[in-house]
């Protein structure tokens, strides 16, 4: 992972629930994209064009793969050790 260069101007927290939902959506004449939904906000990750893929798009990528996979485990890990057994704080 690289460090940031820049100071971060804003932050913006999506919270996961019930209408929350990652779809990859690939298309055979234009670069892919991820919609990540949550509600009635959606953001759409897509390349730095709309007809190439650049070796950082990868890297991103690939980035994006590995820290999702983190962030699973991670609340994996959490819903299981709540004190009720159902993810849910008592």
């Amino acid at each position: 992972m690289t460090r940031r260069r820049s100071h971060r101007v804003s932050i913006i927290n999506l919270n996961t629930g019930r209408g929350a939902r990652a779809t990859s959506h690939p298309y055979p004449a234009r670069t892919p994209v991820l919609a990540l939904d949550f509600g009635a906000v959606s953001v759409l990750v897509t390349t730095t064009a709309s007809d190439q893929v650049s070796a950082a798009d990868v890297e991103f990528a690939r980035q994006l793969a590995r820290e999702a996979q983190t962030f699973a485990r991670a609340v994996e890990r959490s819903f299981h050790g709540m004190p009720n057994g159902k993810g849910v704080a008592a």
